[in-house]
């Protein structure tokens, strides 16, 4: 098998990965009957219009449910909008929230406080949900909220980090939506893009109690060095703007499922890899840290895993962070793969692939960013050719270009779905030089 069937191997056990985690084949068997009066469906994140019209196509021809008595509103990223009927779909900002997202969850507050006791409010939570549902706490503008996500992306803090600075400068986030429902029924429905599946953590946990604190969001910033505005400032000082937390009333008419898991996404590419012919090694969907610095390590295996002729998958997921030092374009999977492919050398019996299961990696934040880059025996000869320094490319953080320079960019589009990263390195230590033999 020549460089094409490494590229086909790993697109396939990618693409599986994906499949494990889509709401057209997920979603139906968690929805619950519908209820006497109205279904609110209020959706946000990268699947928010994928959820929105499965559960659409579920109660009007499952049930047979009217559309007159389904409303909501749905907000997904840019470039991720599906036709969901009767919910309209709102494309907002991500990673960076923008206007149209601060308009679209006035909207989502505004319905979830209309629904009575008879409503059932259904609340589609997934991986972006943080950005696109933004109503920040009084005082704060849409240009200080940005100015501090932008802050937290750089800095190299994790999810749980930033989400949890997030809540404390919102009223939606952290719980706060599950008060605004009142006595009516709220279902929560949730795809998971975080390391342990912690829901408080998915999209900043908007329905679910929070455990965090303004003190906690205090020490997130002075670790990271974030200079915030005075607002934010004086926000995280107010005790006005404290989370409600477990046990509090607000939740007594919620409840909370996870429909959609890394690890689920994780074993179903397991499946796939093993169904290649490989043996898989699996460092599980919840891996952390610097994205070089897990490169270095996965390589290392990879290298050992050659040295003792084993015919391996090596498997992970989880979401790896950038602390951004140079001025170039990427995203957490594509340096991953550039520090991949220098750690392992070119070695002719190695490849791999790493990509964001939503479709996009990091970059300018548009739909049509790249997943992330395949990492090949030829990736660095290529790269040579070019007369692309890959070690200068990393330092500067552009893995982008170095890997759109030499076609090794992995750009699938949106997938209207998120489980977080996919990272596949596949061993086969009887390739040679002129590619794998079939």
């Amino acid at each position: 098998m020549n460089m094409t069937g490494w590229s086909g191997d790993l697109t396939e056990i990618f693409e599986a990965a994906v499949a494990a985690a889509h709401p057209a084949s997920i979603l139906a068997a968690h929805l619950p009957p519908p209820p006497p009066g109205r279904i609110v469906m209020l959706a946000a994140g990268k699947a928010a219009a994928s959820m929105a019209a499965a559960a659409v196509a579920h109660y009007t021809q499952t049930h047979d449910v009217p559309a007159d008595r389904l409303t909501g509103i749905a907000v997904t990223r840019d470039g991720y909008a599906l036709d969901a009927g009767p919910i309209p779909v709102v494309e907002a900002g991500h990673p960076l929230p923008n206007a149209h997202g601060l308009a679209a969850t006035a909207k989502v507050v505004a319905l979830a406080e209309a629904a009575g006791p008879d409503d059932l409010v259904l609340a589609l939570i997934s991986g972006g949900g943080s950005a696109n549902w933004l109503l920040p706490a009084d005082g704060i503008s849409l240009a200080d909220k940005q100015a501090v996500t932008k802050a937290m992306l750089r800095s190299g803090a994790g999810i749980g980090e930033i989400n949890c600075v997030r809540k404390h400068l919102s009223q939606i986030k952290g719980g706060r939506l599950a008060h605004a429902c009142g006595e009516a029924r709220l279902i929560t429905l949730a795809i998971s893009d975080v390391p342990g599946d912690d829901p408080s953590v998915i999209a900043s946990g908007p329905t679910v109690p929070d455990a965090t604190t303004l003190a906690d969001a205090r020490a997130i910033i002075a670790k990271r060095g974030i200079d915030l505005p005075a607002s934010c400032r004086a926000a995280l000082d107010d005790p006005a703007n404290e989370t409600p937390k477990p046990g509090n009333p607000v939740f007594e008419h919620a409840e909370y499922k996870i429909v959609g898991t890394p690890a689920a996404s994780l074993d179903a590419a397991a499946k796939v890899a093993e169904r290649l012919g490989y043996k898989v090694v699996s460092f599980g969907a919840d891996v952390e840290g610097e994205a070089r610095d897990v490169a270095a390590e996965h390589a290392r295996i990879a290298l050992e895993a050659v040295e003792a002729g084993d015919r391996v998958a090596i498997l992970s997921g989880g979401e790896l962070t950038v602390t951004i030092r140079g001025e170039g374009r990427g995203g957490p999977n594509q340096e991953y793969a550039l520090a991949l492919a220098l750690a392992l050398g070119a070695h002719p019996g190695i490849a791999a692939l790493s990509g964001d299961t939503d479709g996009t990696d990091g970059g300018t934040g548009l739909a049509s960013d790249p997943a992330g880059a395949f990492v090949l025996p030829d990736t660095l000869a290529k790269a040579a050719a070019a007369g692309l320094d890959a070690e200068a490319a990393l330092a500067a953080n552009d893995s982008t270009s170095f890997f759109e320079a030499i076609g090794g960019l992995f750009v699938p589009g949106p997938t209207h779905t998120n489980v977080n990263d996919c990272r596949i390195i596949l061993v086969d230590p009887t390739a040679s030089s002129e590619g794998r033999p079939a």
